[in-house]
Formats: C-alpha cells, sequence, structure tokens
C-alpha cells in the first residue's frame, strides 16, 4: 500500500508587537508569551497529531512595531489601547483588522504567487481585529470567516491564520481545529449522510445517543455545553476506529475526560486532531488523508 505523502506548507510569520509601557515590546510589557514558543509547540502538536506527515516550516518572520490597521483606517495608540485592556473605554468598532493592508505590508499575494509561502500567520494581541483563520485567492470559501476577496492574483487558494502572543497553543489549536471543520464540510458537501464520514466523525452522544465518535473541537463526545472538555459523565463512543480508518468496523467503549486531558484545551485539541484519518486510498473520491485538504486548501474540489 502506498505511503501516505509528507505535507510541508511553507509559512510567512507576521508579528504585529508594538511598543507597550516602558517602551518594551507590547508582549514582553504585558507578561504575554513569545511568537517564537508559541510557534514552536503549535508546529511540533501539529506533526505529532498527524503522525509526521505535516511539518510545517516558518521559511520568513517579519516583526512589526506597529498596531495593525482597521477596515475604517483606524490604528490603535498605546493610550487608546491600554484604556481598552483596562475597561476605560469599549473596544472599537469595526473590530476587523485592515487584511489587504497586511497582505501589502508583507507582499503576501506576491509571495504565494511566486511560490515562496503557502499561507500566512499573524501575531498580535486582544483587540487586533484578526480572524482565527480566513482563506483568501481565487474560489476561497468560508473557513470560519468570510473568504477575502481581492486576493485573486495570487494565483491559489491561501489561509491566513490569527493567532494571540496573549492566549496559548490550546488556542492556536482550536483555530486550527476550526479551519478544519470548515474545509471538512466543504469537503464532504453533497455526500449523502449514510455515507458522509465527516458527520460520522463529529458525533458526540448529546446529539446522537449512544453512537458518539470523535465529537467536535468545542464538544467531546460527552460534552454537554460548548468548551465541556472536563465532563466526567461516561459515555459510550466508537472514537478508537478513527485511529484505524477506513477499518470502521465498531470499536466502541466508555469514555469520558481523562481521554483528553481532564479539561485542558490543548490536550482535547491534540486528542481531537491525533484522529483525523492519515491514511492511503479514498472513498467517494475523497482521499483518506484528510489533513491533505486541511493544510492545502488547493486540493479542495
Amino acid at each position: 500500500m502506498p505511503a501516505v505523502p509528507i505535507l510541508a506548507p511553507r509559512v510567512l510569520l507576521m508579528v504585529f508587537d508594538p511598543p507597550g509601557p516602558g517602551g518594551l515590546p507590547l508582549s514582553q510589557a504585558m507578561g504575554w508569551n513569545r511568537a517564537e514558543d508559541l510557534v514552536e509547540g503549535y508546529i511540533a502538536d501539529l506533526e505529532a497529531c498527524s503522525r509526521g506527515t505535516v511539518r510545517y516550516q516558518v521559511v520568513a518572520r517579519m516583526d512589526l512595531p506597529i498596531f495593525p490597521p482597521k477596515i475604517d483606517g483606524f490604528r490603535y495608540t498605546l493610550e487608546t489601547y491600554r484604556a481598552v485592556l483596562e475597561g476605560r473605554q469599549p473596544p472599537h468598532e469595526p473590530d476587523t483588522a485592515d487584511y489587504r493592508a497586511i497582505l501589502a505590508a508583507g507582499d503576501g499575494i506576491g509571495r504565494v504567487a511566486r511560490g515562496e509561502i503557502d499561507e500566512i500567520w499573524l501575531f498580535g494581541g486582544p483587540y487586533f481585529g484578526f480572524y482565527e483563520s480566513r482563506m483568501a485567492g481565487p474560489g476561497a470559501f468560508w473557513c470560519n470567516a468570510p473568504p477575502l476577496p481581492g486576493a485573486e492574483a495570487a494565483g491559489r487558494r491561501f489561509v491566513i491564520m490569527g493567532f494571540s502572543y496573549e492566549r496559548g497553543v490550546g488556542e492556536m489549536l482550536e483555530n486550527f481545529g476550526h479551519r478544519a471543520e470548515a474545509i471538512m464540510e466543504r469537503v464532504f458537501a453533497g455526500i449523502p449522510e449514510e455515507r458522509n464520514m465527516w458527520r460520522r466523525f463529529t458525533r458526540y452522544d448529546r446529539i446522537a445517543p449512544g453512537q458518539a465518535e470523535v465529537g467536535t473541537i468545542h464538544f467531546a463526545p460527552n460534552s454537554e455545553r460548548d468548551y465541556d472538555w472536563g465532563n466526567p459523565r461516561p459515555v459510550w463512543s466508537y472514537c478508537d476506529d478513527w485511529l484505524h480508518f477506513p477499518d470502521l468496523r465498531g470499536r466502541g467503549r466508555w469514555v469520558d475526560c481523562a481521554e483528553w486531558g481532564g479539561g485542558d484545551i490543548r490536550e482535547h485539541h491534540r486528542w481531537w486532531l491525533q484522529h483525523l484519518p492519515c491514511a492511503p486510498g479514498e472513498t467517494d473520491g475523497i482521499s483518506h488523508h484528510w489533513w491533505r485538504y486541511i493544510v492545502d486548501p488547493n486540493a479542495v474540489p
């Protein structure tokens, strides 16, 4: 049987880290995380969860000591930003960052068109206005955010991830998980319910009693509400089947939150990602290597 191909997407990392209190970079002045540490943990987790088949590489980095502009031209100053953080004034609306200006600053469209990079990772603080993930390029579609128009010159689809150095690797994996959900929903669009492997993968006990499988990023097999990853309630689940995909013979057993870290966000998301199929072959014209679609949206019909 042929081996599953290795995917090595190239990344442009753009870190928005304006001067903070005392003149130090904002992330350092606020005691937040270093972007490079978060990137290292995120890349390592995705490689491990994909069984070594996804190997992200940062090929270019831009450090931008500025607040990113909003779509209406507004840009925070240190004073107005601190007022928001301290609750003395509401966050600016519209919140969304000006993606076209950001792409222009990093020559993002040109780099994609020239084959230098495959995606872009943005880092910033709270209220910087980044979507968790957003797709651009010709034929871009919903990727947990509206597709970005005006990037057709890239010649192919690419994803722009938005991360916060105020948060951790677990939240980065959540961004990736929602990206996966959006892309796989597109991949399986039109597949009849009885053969729709994505719908089956995402079953959890609350919506399918006694038939839980792996669940979603927000709902573990036994979750009763959003983010309920620490629920000790045992439920019957066929999650183990997905480690042997496409051999879904019905390996059911009782599971609870001890399986995925007892409520820890990073551990649950690692557990969820580890169950995504990563195998040779295809069914209904869909590759058994789901990571291929999630990492490269150009593989999605």
